[in-house]
């Protein structure tokens, strides 16, 4: 990959997936995952409640020894949460679930991201933190030229692997971008400016994303509420960042 491709010039910048965030990560100080009807609303969802979450890339046997080394309890698939497992990739059901202190939460697209993030910070994005992201973004003088930040948009997947780019995941990095711009002015590379304005730009994003193929997908899966959670857009002021391992909020 060229130095073409890393948006130079600019403080904040925009992909997508994890192939845009191992390009980009190199570039920047600071990545802002954001994974809306999955990851990073749970990951939110459940450091509100005062939750460590540790993202793991896949969840198989790897990932159960990873949560004991961790001591921490293995969050399952949406459709396997049961009274024995109750911890899920659903912000519905962390809500609900008992309080863990610590807690393993993989998935192939926001989590893989963030554990494979190398060494930049790592924030946890989505619409229901996007003003309190850019806050703390701008407060750390991240988007500038010294202190660069990438927007992730991480996606769905195809059945046959490959990025699925997620209309919710655009609209999520636009709006933590939208926020960090009204915080700094910039400079925002076109990229990252054309997901800000996708974001301003769209008259009702909740209306916008249930209507969405993501929010079809987890209507057909037997999820309809998580949609709901997913985009109470600035409900929460917590911020999310990768502290040692693990989600946990920043201060």
């Amino acid at each position: 990959m060229t130095t073409g491709y890393l948006q130079a010039g600019s403080g904040a910048r925009f992909d997508r997936g994890p192939t845009g965030t191992e390009q980009l990560s190199p570039a920047v100080a600071c990545l802002v995952v954001v994974d809306v009807l999955s990851f990073t609303t749970s990951v939110t969802v459940a450091v509100e409640s005062g939750t460590r979450v540790f993202p793991y890339a896949w969840r198989d046997a790897s990932a159960s020894a990873f949560a004991d080394r961790m001591d921490a309890q293995l969050a399952v698939g949406r459709r396997m949460a049961g009274s024995a497992s109750p911890w899920s990739l659903s912000p519905v059901a962390l809500r609900d679930a008992p309080f863990t202190p610590r807690l393993v939460l993989p998935s192939p697209n926001g989590s893989a991201i963030s554990a494979a993030a190398g060494g930049s910070v790592v924030v946890a994005g989505c619409l229901r933190n996007p003003t309190a992201v850019g806050r703390w973004l701008a407060r750390h003088d991240y988007g500038t030229l010294d202190r660069r930040v990438a927007v992730i948009a991480s996606g769905e997947r195809w059945p046959d692997g490959s990025l699925r780019p997620a209309l919710e995941d655009l609209l999520g990095a636009g709006a933590v971008l939208a926020a960090l711009r009204k915080q700094r002015g910039g400079p925002l590379s076109p990229e990252a400016a054309t997901a800000a304005a996708c974001f301003e730009a769209t008259p009702d994003v909740i209306a916008a994303v249930t209507a969405g193929a993501s929010r079809q997908e987890l209507l057909s899966g037997g999820f309809p509420d998580d949609v709901g959670i997913a985009t109470k857009l600035d409900a929460s002021d917590v911020v999310p960042v990768l502290t040692n391992g693990a989600f946990t909020p920043a201060g």
